[in-house]
């Protein structure tokens, strides 16, 4: 697979050619004035359906390390045969207060992934025909399972989040460890939570036994009870569900979604032009707001 990436981004070092004579003709930007008298151009109409996906992150404004790990990983392949979207996205975020957090995070994200795409290459890259033998939910299962044995391997007495999202064709298959989140987003404003915390605190809401307002302040809202890299026996939530057809797949840690409302992120995500600009309104937002965890957000929207 190495071998393959590095065709593909071709890596080699290649000598330079002289760049070509200048032409007399000048190319000057745009004014809205200059765009306004322009022809009427048809709206672009994507017959293509592929994924589109962006980031943000920060350190944060209370934290001196980044303990959280994002990965972002979409493919389109056409031709006369179709085409299938395909993308992968992790959120890892490393548990503060245990050594080598960072450490366990990257190791679970790098592990999963590796997995993933190991599995897939041959159906992406050399034969589009073959078939996946195992079910989209053993592959994520098995992906959480080496990430357990590597980060008990390499960072023993670490802990780590972990919301992976496998996306192929229409359909989203996700893995979730912790209090990372998932959601399906849509332009009215509306979040549905996809995961579900695996706190403490999320636990008591669940049974009824707190209020959606005492858990957002309470003390021991941090505290995980399943966490990659911790325990013997892990039992990840693993489900399939439709990608949001009119909105949005958003994944992030708690350094977002703990510090805004739903209702701060619609705004920051409604106010940018592009998924770009709305990951990094997100993370300024939260910054703004104190930021006193790291923050990581993916967005991915279908197109087409």
């Amino acid at each position: 697979m190495i071998d393959f990436f590095k065709k593909l981004f071709n890596t080699a070092t290649k000598e330079s050619s002289p760049p070509p004579p200048r032409s007399e003709t000048e190319t000057i930007p745009l004014s809205p004035n200059r765009l306004g008298e322009m022809p009427e151009t048809q709206q672009l109409d994507y017959e293509l359906v592929q994924l589109v996906a962006a980031s943000g992150q920060s350190v944060g404004k209370q934290r001196e390390l980044n303990e959280d790990s994002l990965l972002l990983i979409t493919s389109t392949m056409a031709g006369n045969a179709g085409n299938t979207p395909f993308g992968l996205y992790i959120v890892a975020d490393g548990m503060g207060g245990h050594q080598y957090g960072e450490v366990a995070s990257n190791t679970a994200m790098r592990t999963f992934s590796g997995h993933i795409l190991r599995t897939f290459h041959s159906y992406l890259f050399n034969i589009p025909s073959q078939a996946v033998d195992e079910s989209l939910q053993e592959i994520m299962s098995a992906g959480v399972t080496q990430a357990q044995e590597a980060i008990q391997r390499d960072a023993p007495g670490s802990g780590t989040t972990l919301t992976a999202a496998l996306v192929l064709g229409n359909q989203v298959t996700i893995a979730h460890v912790g209090d990372s989140r998932a959601y399906a987003v849509y332009p009215d404003g509306r979040f549905d939570l996809l995961s579900r915390d695996h706190s403490l605190v999320g636990r008591l809401e669940e049974l009824g036994q707190i209020t959606a307002e005492e858990a957002a302040n309470h003390p021991q809202k941090n505290v995980l009870y399943r966490a990659l890299g911790q325990g013997e026996v892990l039992e990840p939530d693993l489900f399939s569900v439709a990608f949001p057809e009119t909105g949005m797949l958003m994944l992030c840690s708690d350094g977002l979604w703990g510090v805004l409302s739903e209702q701060q992120m619609h705004q920051a995500i409604s106010d940018a032009p592009t998924l770009e600009n709305a990951c990094q309104n997100l993370v300024n937002a939260a910054n703004a707001a104190g930021g006193p965890d790291n923050i990581s957000v993916l967005l991915v929207k279908m197109i087409g």
